[in-house]
């Protein structure tokens, strides 16, 4: 990921960590346990706010997890 500019809104720190969460998106993928959605978090190190970001999902990506899960 990009290093970015970044101060909590909560803390005024600017040191952060990055991640990434994954969910699923309807009935189906429920079922079948496919995380369809990806979504980027930004943590800050201090008080631990988080703001999450929805990210690009590709078609390569979620073929894996069904074949993964």
């Amino acid at each position: 990921m990009q290093a970015i500019n970044y101060h909590c809104p909560k803390c005024s720190n600017a040191d952060y960590e990055t991640g990434e969460m994954r969910a699923a998106g309807g009935f189906w993928s429920k079922i079948f346990n496919v995380q369809t959605r990806r979504f980027s978090t930004v943590t800050c190190t201090k008080c631990r706010y988080t703001e999450i970001y929805q990210a690009e999902t590709s078609m390569l990506g979620n073929i894996f997890d069904i074949f993964t899960n």
